[in-house]
């Protein structure tokens, strides 16, 4: 995460409006004289940012709505169209001023939530810990088989949903990082590593603790008709141990982690299409995004998960290209920023 946000900043370019443009695809084309392969990574991304960001996201906020308040997925996809059209048509100023907003919110409802269920198993912690450790590479964890298929379904999903949570090595990430304003291409790669910790290191272990230890403590509510619960009802009935408060809280969490995330991967895909088609693409592309936000909103979602999957890697591979290409790069500017003390140094 750290050297891919160097190297959007540091191969970046100025339009003649003063936008600055950035990402993998520039980085190939500026930093490693590759443009075909800066090319077939946004088209990747062009097309792998109506699942990962846009399709998966709509409909888990509209699943979590009509299980937790009954509302029909339709009339959230509407909501969502709607909200979505207002911001995205504004451009990059309007998303950044209502994501500013929306990820301090929803980092502190959801962790505080967190808190309180973890405070409430407090004495299931330990264990659930343990056996989150004992039961991630054997046969258990997946309820039986033999162990090398289980470690690689282990891997697979790890892999995968780890992607989805912070993006490193994807290449996503970087064409925001790119935007920014700083003084020089190791400040904004030091902001953007430390998301990862935020993300994952805290946002997801707390989850996985809450989530062993509530079924721990009672495990008859994380099974229905001899099935167990997944995905967000998972979440969801874990959250709901808390009296009255719990469901509303984590719904508030889930709609401002998701629907920033909507409005985040609108940008990266945006970006994209305009590095293979130019700014004609753009006001055609918000429209399109703002209705597949409804579709996402009402259709079932398996096929478009794996297809998520299979767009993900096929990102990563120009973009990991590029992170060993320039890796003498990401060193040299280390070296003249960081490890020389230079910080505050401008490029």
């Amino acid at each position: 995460k750290y050297g891919e946000g160097l190297l959007a900043v540091k191969y970046r370019v100025k339009t003649a409006d003063g936008t600055m443009l950035g990402g993998p695809m520039y980085a190939l084309e500026n930093g490693m004289k590759q443009k075909w392969l800066g090319v077939l990574f946004a088209v990747f991304t062009g097309f792998a940012c109506f699942g990962i960001g846009n399709m998966t996201q709509a409909n888990s906020i509209a699943t979590m709505v009509e299980s937790n308040f009954k509302v029909a997925p339709w009339i959230t996809g509407i909501v969502l169209t709607v909200g979505t059209g207002a911001v995205i048509l504004g451009g990059v100023k309007s998303i950044a001023k209502v994501c500013e907003k929306l990820v301090p919110l929803m980092a502190g409802f959801y962790i505080l939530g967190c808190i309180i269920i973890m405070f409430m198993n407090g004495s299931y912690l330990i264990p659930a810990f343990k056996t989150i450790c004992s039961s991630a590479f054997t046969a258990k964890a997946m309820g039986g088989g033999f162990v090398g298929s289980t470690l690689m379904t282990a891997l697979r999903y790890g892999v995968s949903r780890g992607l989805f949570t912070n993006e490193s090595g994807l290449g996503s990430a970087p064409i925001a990082d790119a935007a920014a304003q700083t003084r020089n291409p190791v400040r904004q790669a030091l902001v953007s590593m430390s998301g990862v910790f935020w993300d994952t290191i805290v946002i997801c272990a707390m989850t996985g603790l809450v989530l062993v230890s509530s079924i721990m403590k009672n495990p008859d509510k994380f099974f229905v008709d001899g099935k167990s619960l997944t995905g967000g009802l998972l979440t969801t009935q874990a959250f709901d141990t808390i009296p009255v408060v719990g469901p509303i809280v984590l719904t508030i969490g889930l709609i401002t982690f998701a629907w920033s995330t909507i409005l985040g991967w609108s940008y990266y895909g945006e970006r994209a299409w305009e590095y293979l088609v130019g700014k004609k693409c753009i006001k055609p592309f918000r429209i399109a995004w703002t209705l597949v936000v409804f579709v996402g909103s009402v259709v079932a979602l398996e096929i478009v998960w794996n297809v998520a999957d299979m767009m993900n890697a096929l990102m990563a591979f120009p973009n990991l290209i590029a992170l060993l290409g320039l890796s003498g790069v990401i060193v040299s500017e280390t070296q003249k920023y960081l490890w020389d003390d230079n910080l505050d140094g401008f490029n």
